[in-house]
């Protein structure tokens, strides 16, 4: 079986405080050097015509981080949401969250509810950003939605129109950077057959060449599905 067009990629945008170690800088600047690496990736997506990009970006987990760290990452989400709307609407891209909204601060749910709402007319790319995301609550949470619905009998359509986002096709690949193997609780329902590429680059040292090699790679591969 050939492998197909890229219809949906997904990062696990891992090593930006690891890089800024290396710099002998604060963790903070990492995640602010990843931010601009996040720009332009998604700028070189919005190039290849890719319809779906999701990108990890704050997991359940990372809410036991230093309360500081937190509370910067969380400020560098809403700066950054508020810089780049009307870039999202001047390249028709429609912005999308999967993940615990709720548990966002309010100042950072306010403004991921604004985009939301202001780019949902736009037909090109959907980005998709993980916020408060973890790959087993979500499987968790579509189960106990199932129950409440008075479903008796689970088959996978019924547990993936409980998902938080159904109507997102599942990644054809992951990329994750940083140099490490795992998928960190990140889309795992979606991920059964995902083809899975790693990247030894940090996030913020990751730019489009390393992208296009790992479409290369991707395009290179033979998508069996479990079949021969």
């Amino acid at each position: 079986m050939s492998t197909p067009l890229m219809n949906h990629l997904a990062i696990i945008m891992d090593g930006n405080g690891r890089w800024a170690i290396n710099q002998e800088k604060p963790r903070v600047f990492g995640h602010q050097v990843g931010a601009q690496t996040a720009k332009k990736i998604i700028d070189a997506c919005v190039q290849k015509k890719i319809p779906y990009l999701t990108l990890y970006t704050f997991s359940k987990e990372n809410w036991s981080r230093p309360k500081d760290e937190v509370e910067t990452l969380m400020d560098l989400l809403s700066m950054m949401l508020e810089g780049e709307l009307e870039n999202m609407l001047r390249n028709n891209i429609r912005f999308n969250v999967v993940g615990k909204i709720e548990d966002l601060p309010k100042k950072t749910r306010e403004f991921t509810l604004y985009t939301i709402e202001k780019t949902k007319n736009n037909t090109g790319l959907v980005l998709t950003l993980a916020l408060s995301y973890g790959g087993r609550q979500e499987i968790i949470d579509a189960i106990n939605s199932i129950i409440e619905s008075g479903e008796k009998i689970i088959n996978e359509d019924i547990l993936k129109n409980h998902l938080y986002c159904p109507e997102l096709p599942d990644p054809d690949l992951i990329i994750r950077t940083g140099g490490e193997y795992r998928l960190s609780n990140f889309l795992l329902w979606q991920s059964a057959y995902t083809e899975i590429y790693t990247s030894a680059k940090n996030w913020p040292e990751f730019d489009s060449e390393d992208l296009k090699k790992a479409f290369n790679e991707y395009e290179n591969r033979n998508r069996t599905y479990g079949k021969v």
